[in-house]
């Protein structure tokens, strides 16, 4: 084989190889980004964020537990009791960042007595009004939300969760309160965006009825000035860049 026909035989290897290469480069490059973005730090407890105004109440964010929390009012959500619910980790979550266990915890576990007993039996939007003991939580009064049953859950059910919990909130005079859904501390692999959304749509919903109402002079009410919703270090981001659009969507 001669000089040239060997030079043209190389030249058409690399052409061929070079299709090749690219697809690697950008399968390549498609990887490490995703591992990129999979390895993104979580939030840290304690970490805040405003995520927008709606009628003049300040949406808010934060990782924190619910036990933890410093409110005049905090609002949890159960579901009806089966044995060991919040504890059998999985599908529950583990004890450390469970914030269900760590109320229970506080109350020296009450909420599962309450459950377990049947005197709060979880059934949706079933409502139950406590006011934790001294040093047991920040939380001025805790108000407990029934989910009902965890298997037939739909994340609109949250939107009433959401009406109802302003007007209980507008009801103590409170013009403040914290919300956790205590969905995955159950177990449940709910849309995380979804349910935040829904339970502010509700909320805001609730209070607008409420100022229609107050214009006709048929009740009255302290203004409510903030909701902080509490999410776990996983969700904090998810949730929050969902209400940050669904209060974008409003203007």
């Amino acid at each position: 084989m001669d000089h040239a026909k060997i030079t043209t035989q190389k030249v058409l290897q690399r052409l061929f190889r070079l299709p090749l290469i690219t697809v690697v480069i950008v399968l390549m490059g498609f990887t490490i980004g995703h591992a990129q973005a999979q390895a993104q730090p979580l939030s840290v407890p304690g970490t805040a964020a405003i995520l927008g105004q709606v009628d003049g109440i300040t949406i808010m964010a934060a990782v924190q537990a619910p036990s933890t929390q410093q409110t005049p009012l905090q609002i949890i959500c159960v579901f009806e009791y089966t044995e060991g619910d919040i504890f059998n980790s999985p599908p529950a979550l583990p004890r450390n960042v469970n914030g269900l266990v760590h109320v229970d915890d506080s109350l020296k576990g009450m909420l599962t007595e309450l459950r377990k007993s049947g005197r709060f039996a979880g059934h949706a939007l079933e409502t139950l009004l406590i006011t934790p003991p001294e040093g047991s939580m920040p939380a001025k009064r805790l108000l407990i939300i029934g989910l009902g049953d965890r298997n037939k859950f739909n994340a609109e059910l949250m939107t009433s969760v959401g009406r109802i919990e302003m007007r209980e909130a507008l009801r103590l005079g409170v013009t403040s309160y914290s919300h956790a859904s205590d969905l995955k501390d159950a177990g449940i692999d709910s849309p995380t965006g979804a349910v935040a959304v829904n339970i502010i749509k509700g909320a805001i919903e609730a209070y607008e009825t409420e100022i229609f109402l107050k214009n006709r002079s048929l009740t009255s009410f302290q203004p409510m000035v903030s909701i902080t919703m509490l999410a776990g270090p996983a969700y904090f981001q998810p949730a929050g860049d969902a209400i940050k659009s669904f209060i974008a969507a409003r203007k």
